[in-house]
């Protein structure tokens, strides 16, 4: 540390530099002024959109409260009786609805990842089964998944073979692992498809096989980046899982339609319909969180 004498008294003084290493950052009066307008800002906005929603709920709540039917339409939608007679069946019923979105979105992402696999493969000696992928892909995607799961779940019975489940559950889950498989498939292939190729042919020159440069480096890269889509077709599986009860699986919609059929009176599904969103909306914020978290690492230019 460097000192002076002063010429009053003869102090040591402190070096002006070291002084400054040790002062706390002070932001400047501009700095503060713009800081200051940006909150301002963000709090008018705040308060705009409050009040917007606002005004937007009461007008909604006054066309329907003064709609000519709503007295009917409250009796057979909205009943609070039938709405805490249907709760407890429909939350027992919704668990066979996770069941099958776990096992189905498993199933699905190993279904889809090959078939994905399948139709990237290189060399005319894989035509037959870059053919049959695609095949399946075109008429998966292209048939109903309400016709799909009719056919399965009616018509697999029919057939009488043996050793076959009659299942309506098990074949449920079938039919939306085959429709879905083909929309995951389309995924992963778009991911695969958008890895550079020189990123296979640097895998190759340091020694690494076909199948090692697609199993360490290009799968790695391809699913990193569609994370987002994957998501999104695990949100509409999980909703889809209510069309097994077509079947007659009493999951959560099967288990508001037999009170329905009872009483006549709609409210049970409309509390099925709230539950599927309540289980719905967890993932579709963690799909807008993903989708923005790897939007920004690829704005600052960082590995997506």
């Amino acid at each position: 540390m460097t000192f002076a004498k002063e010429e009053s008294g003869g102090e040591p003084a402190e070096d002006p530099a070291d002084k400054d290493a040790h002062d706390p950052y002070v932001p400047s009066r501009r700095r503060i002024e713009r800081e200051r307008h940006k909150r301002s800002r963000a709090r008018r906005a705040t308060a705009l959109g409050a009040l917007s929603t606002l005004v937007t709920g009461v007008v909604l709540y006054l066309v329907v409260v003064n709609a000519p039917g709503w007295p009917r339409t409250r009796e057979t939608f909205f009943d609070a009786q039938y709405a805490r007679e249907a709760l407890p069946k429909v939350l027992e019923g919704l668990w066979l609805n996770v069941r099958l979105l776990l096992v189905c979105g498993a199933a699905v992402l190993v279904v889809g990842m090959l078939i994905a696999v399948a139709r990237t493969l290189r060399g005319p000696v894989f035509f037959p089964l870059r053919a049959l992928a695609a095949a399946y892909t075109d008429f998966f995607r292209g048939l109903p998944l309400i016709i799909n799961l009719m056919i399965v779940v009616l018509g697999v019975p029919a057939l009488r073979l043996q050793g076959i489940t009659v299942d309506p559950v098990l074949l449920g889950g079938t039919a939306l692992t085959l429709t879905y498989s083909a929309y995951v498939a389309e995924v992963f292939r778009a991911g695969i498809e958008s890895v550079h190729p020189s990123q296979r042919a640097a895998a190759r020159s340091l020694g690494l096989s076909n199948r090692q440069a697609l199993r360490y480096v290009v799968l790695p890269q391809a699913v990193r980046r569609q994370v987002p889509p994957l998501l999104n077709d695990l949100v509409s599986l999980q909703k889809d899982t209510g069309l097994v009860s077509i079947g007659g699986a009493v999951d959560a919609v099967r288990a508001a339609d037999i009170i329905v059929g009872r009483s006549l009176n709609y409210t049970p599904y409309i509390v099925a319909g709230l539950v599927f969103v309540a289980l719905t909306i967890p993932m579709a914020r963690l799909t807008d969180w993903v989708t923005a978290r790897m939007d920004r690492r690829r704005a600052q230019g960082g590995t997506i």
